[in-house]
């Protein structure tokens, strides 16, 4: 039964997870893509829709990505076939996802008699999810598999016979594999089972209601065969994915088999950190609620389940160097389950909306700060607006783009591909030599790696906070 104070606040909790998808859309439409990770991503996908390769990603034309499997390509490059190849496209995917999950989860609650709008307001408040919900990754997807293979187990086990959850449980593990690979097993299998470990029963009860064979049939039949056909044209991608990526990237700090970057060394339990700022306000609060009733947690089936679910990714990466912040998202689905199961116990609960307002309020002065100020474009990690001011894929579309070095992946996805590299000045020296008119891309901070007699030799054209734009004379 709906609280007379959860009543007075639904209005508030609605209009508020409203404004916050609106605004959100808006980041996702109007931010470019940004370096270097989301603008790698979307450019992989631009180059799997402009090449139509759908087996084997390509980091660059001809060179094989192996350090992730296709589902959040796939959606993006779809979303290219529909919307043209740009940054709102690539990103609709990872947006679309988190708004299905916030439906799902409203949906859910719903059920019991609370609000459909908090389980939103809760996620959208939450900076990891909030942040996620449109951006160009691989996590997205597999936060949806993982979510989705929970909250099948658990209907399927809460059931009396057998539903169409348990199907959706062996089809999420399928598209899990597609999502991240193996990870998907790592993130849900363990939960699973110390759950069932509390109640032995609960394993018969596996037993009985999960249609296991069929079920993995179902699986392997999503995923394998990808992984077939990626292993058979382009060999060596299953020993680089499975060893290197699944395990020397997580116990070897500063992992050097990194083909495409260098690896993110964090000090061991990192994770935990950050779990508490990306998570905020709400870990707090479940934190201290799960405190106050500690004795009984393993005694509540849904709130040990959600306990188990949502602390065992960080636990897991806790011995975990090469780490991010993104790795905390699935645990953001039970941290919201478990604050709307503590929701009717907080009698304040308008300090506590207000208070999960701050990050999302920021964010929002932060951004139309900056658009006011006509700083936006200075400040963004991107080079989208540099070439758009050259026009490199328009009027200028015939004038050579070169790096220095190496590209930036804003600066391929958004020239369509014809960006270059000059790898030092023997060939920046032939090329300028040639009289041939050229843009030519310099991160500022390596400008003293060019010789004077070869920037005399051009003009400074555009520039941002971390890069310059240069063009023959």
């Amino acid at each position: 039964m709906i609280s007379d104070q959860l009543k007075n606040n639904s209005k508030i909790l609605s209009i508020s997870v409203i404004v916050l998808v609106l605004f959100r859309l808006l980041l996702t439409i109007t931010i470019p893509l940004l370096d270097k990770t989301e603008a790698r991503y979307a450019e992989i996908a631009r180059i799997m829709q402009e090449t139509n390769h759908w087996i084997v990603l390509q980091i660059d034309y001809g060179v094989p990505f192996w350090a992730k499997p296709p589902l959040s390509t796939w959606l993006s490059a779809s979303s290219f076939e529909v919307f043209g190849v740009n940054g709102f496209a690539s990103r609709f995917p990872s947006f679309l996802i988190s708004i299905i999950l916030i439906i799902i989860a409203g949906k859910i609650v719903k059920k019991e008699g609370v609000p459909f709008y908090l389980p939103g307001f809760i996620l959208l408040t939450m900076p990891e999810f909030l942040i996620h919900t449109g951006v160009v990754s691989t996590d997205t997807s597999l936060e949806f598999c993982v979510v989705i293979m929970m909250i099948s187990f658990w209907k399927t086990i809460k059931s009396d016979v057998k539903t169409y959850w348990n199907y959706l449980f062996f089809i999420a593990l399928g598209l899990g594999f597609l999502a991240k690979g193996p990870l998907i097993i790592v993130l849900t299998f363990p939960p699973l089972f110390l759950w069932c470990c509390l109640d032995l029963k609960r394993f018969k009860e596996v037993f009985s209601k999960f249609s296991i064979i069929p079920g993995l049939i179902l699986t392997a039949i999503i995923a394998i065969p990808w992984y077939y056909f990626a292993e058979k044209e382009s060999p060596g991608f299953l020993d680089y994915f499975i060893v290197g990526e699944h395990y020397k990237r997580f116990v070897e700090s500063g992992w050097k088999g990194d083909l495409y970057g260098s690896g993110h060394s964090q000090p061991k339990g990192m994770i935990w950190v950050f779990l508490i700022a990306f998570a905020l306000p709400w870990i707090q609060v479940v934190l201290y609620k799960l405190w106050k009733i500690k004795k009984t947690i393993l005694k509540n089936d849904w709130v040990s389940f959600l306990v188990l679910w949502a602390f065992w990714t960080p636990l897991f990466f806790t011995i975990s160097s090469n780490i991010l912040h993104t790795y905390i998202l699935p645990s953001t689905m039970p941290i919201m389950f478990l604050m709307v199961y503590f929701w009717d116990d907080f009698t304040r609960k308008k300090l506590l909306i207000r208070i999960a307002l701050i990050f999302p309020i920021i964010v929002f002065f932060a951004y139309f700060g900056l658009f006011a100020t006509g700083k936006l474009d200075y400040k963004m990690n991107t080079d989208k607006y540099l070439l758009e001011n050259l026009k490199v894929t328009t009027a200028n579309k015939e004038i050579p783009l070169y790096y220095w070095k190496e590209k930036n992946y804003s600066g391929q996805f958004y020239s369509y591909g014809k960006a270059q590299i000059i790898k030092n000045e023997t060939e920046l020296d032939s090329i300028l030599n040639a009289n041939k008119k050229i843009f030519f891309v310099i991160p500022t901070k390596k400008q003293t790696e060019i010789a004077n007699q070869y920037l005399e030799k051009m003009k400074l054209v555009e520039s941002n906070y971390k890069t310059s734009i240069f063009e023959s004379k």
